[in-house]
Order: structure tokens, then sequence, then C-alpha cells
């Protein structure tokens, strides 16, 4: 059984893994400020770097699940507010000011989001979301 304290960071693990799957490099994980945090840092296969915001949505309950599949409407993307992307994009662009040797002239940096539905540690959905902006 997933405890609540661990999810958050169950769902950094398998988004890292699913990113790595895709050709991505991770840089770093939980770069923290006292204004905001981000999850993980990485270049992605055409060499833009990248800061993702990881959203993970525990369905343990075998009720929810089933309410999940028939409404489809709980969402972990839904708790990135508006709110926390402006810290985001406040994090990312201090970041990126300090290290621009990782910026790709010609592309610059992107926030994205990856968003995972964790019904069991070995039974999950990812969906990533590219460039997100509100």
């Amino acid at each position: 059984m997933i405890h609540k304290s661990d999810i958050g960071k169950l769902g950094e693990d398998l988004a890292c893994e699913y990113l790595k799957n895709k050709g991505y490099k991770i840089i770093e994980r939980n770069f923290r400020r006292k204004w905001g945090e981000l999850d993980i840092i990485a270049k992605d296969p055409k060499n833009v770097l990248v800061f993702i915001e990881v959203k993970t949505l525990r369905f343990g309950n075998s009720a929810i699940a089933e309410l999940f599949n028939a409404a489809n409407q709980l969402l972990p993307e839904e708790n990135l507010t508006a709110a926390k992307l402006k810290k985001l994009k406040r994090t990312a662009s201090l970041y990126a000011g300090n290290h621009q040797e990782l910026i790709n002239d010609k592309k610059g940096w992107r926030i994205d989001l990856v968003a995972i539905k964790l019904f069991s540690e070995e039974n999950y959905q990812i969906n990533h979301i590219e460039n997100i902006e509100y």
C-alpha cells in the first residue's frame, strides 16, 4: 500500500523513468527556493531545457477507481493552478538565468506537466503535456 506521504516522491520517480525512456536527460530534481520548487529539470531529446511539474493523483480505493472510470472527471492536472504556474515560471526563470550554458539559444526553455493517475505502484497512467501555459 502506498502511504500518502510517499505519493509525491513515487510520482516524481515514475515521471523520471518515463522521461528517460522518451530520451530526456535528468539534470536535477527538487530544486527549491523560498518562493517555489521545480520537481524535475531535464534536457529533452532536442536539447531544450525543460522544467517539469509533476502532479500525482492516487486512486487507491476501488470505488473511487470505478467512479473515475465511469465519469473520467478526476484529473491530476487540475491541481496545477494559475498561481502555482506563476511560481513555476518565476523559479524556472531564475534557474535559467543562472544556468545560461544549459539553454538552447534557438529554442530557449519551457515548462511541461507530467500528470499521473496512480492506481498502484505498478498500475498508473501518465499524461505528458509539453509547454504548458494558462
